[in-house]
């Protein structure tokens, strides 16, 4: 079993800190999809344990988690959170799923987010319409292997490192056969995500784990969109590259967000991504709005997730994964 790791007191101020994280996952052609996540402070410092919530309706995002649980949070913007630090923090490590949470452990959770996202609304429509967004959540949780914390939220300056070594950079990925440049409008990419601020890209590192940092954009060509990242944090050639943008305000209401797969290119001559697939979404500014769309989607999800059998579905897919490693 892997010794425990436990970060230091400065990170964890981070990690309980913030509102939201960036949390990517590895995708079984090489690649990392990266996303938004909300953890609300879940963590255990001595225990070396951190995670996040998320649903059922997020089928194809947790079957990739338990296919290969290799995963990373990023602690990237101090933005309506409650630490001061100016660091960015890198927390990667290995997941596990819990599908069917006990009603003690979802209910614990309650007072812990409402620092966070606000409090509970209660009546007799609101429990009615939000029953399966707040009861019928599962959790990731991470066994954290390694913790890197550069001092500015720009990752530039001396990483350092509580847990397994860094591992270096990556060798470069084979191309994909079917081409390397963007499959969508670029142009329209940069425009869609010209006003979210918080902006991350998320590869995958030499032993594994996402490796997540923080880049700026500095324009677009029909090749791609021109990254500007600190020197030595991405590995050089070309790789499989998920990009998240997002912008939020307190408690998350009014998030947009924008999730990218594509192909990064690295050279002398700088970064370029290549975008092959792009969705987003915009949430109201409104609380109640929110919570009325939040408990909507979180229906349909679990309808759906019902309905194709995701759980049972996960559920094998982890005892095969789990018989496979005891092999």
């Amino acid at each position: 079993m892997a010794e425990c790791v436990r970060w230091t007191d400065d990170a964890d101020d981070v990690i309980k800190g913030d509102l939201t994280a960036a949390a990517a996952y590895c995708t079984p052609a090489g690649g990392v999809v990266v996303t938004a996540v909300a953890p609300c402070g879940i963590g255990d410092q001595d225990a070396g344990v951190l995670g996040f919530t998320t649903s059922l309706g997020f089928g194809k995002k947790l079957e990739r988690i338990v296919a290969d649980p290799h995963v990373a949070l990023a602690f990237h913007t101090r933005e309506h959170g409650f630490s001061a630090s100016p660091a960015f923090v890198l927390a990667q490590g290995m997941a596990s799923v819990d599908l069917r949470p006990s009603r003690a452990r979802l209910e614990a959770l309650t007072p812990q987010a409402e620092r966070y996202v606000g409090k509970v609304v209660r009546g007799p429509v609101w429990d009615r319409l939000l029953r399966e967004y707040y009861g019928e959540r599962v959790f990731v949780d991470i066994t954290v292997r390694r913790v890197a914390v550069w001092p500015d939220l720009g990752a530039s300056g001396a990483m350092a490192v509580t847990g397994a070594a860094w591992p270096g950079l990556a060798d470069q990925q084979p191309p994909p056969g079917n081409g390397t440049g963007p499959r969508i409008d670029v142009a329209k990419v940069a425009g869609r995500i010209a006003t979210l601020p918080h902006r991350v890209l998320a590869y995958r590192g030499a032993d594994g784990f996402p490796v997540i940092v923080p880049v700026q954009i500095a324009g677009h060509d029909q090749a791609g969109l021109r990254l500007v990242v600190p020197a030595g944090l991405l590995p050089a050639g070309g790789r499989r590259a998920g990009l998240l943008t997002h912008a939020y305000r307190p408690q998350l209401v009014g998030l947009s967000t924008r999730i990218c797969t594509g192909w990064l290119e690295v050279s002398p001559a700088g970064a370029v991504y290549a975008p092959h697939t792009s969705k987003g979404f915009v949430a109201p500014p409104s609380k109640d709005l929110l919570l009325v769309l939040n408990g909507l989607l979180a229906k349909f999800g679990l309808w759906q997730a019902r309905r194709h059998g995701t759980a049972e579905q996960l559920q094998r897919l982890a005892a095969g994964r789990a018989a496979g490693t005891a092999g």
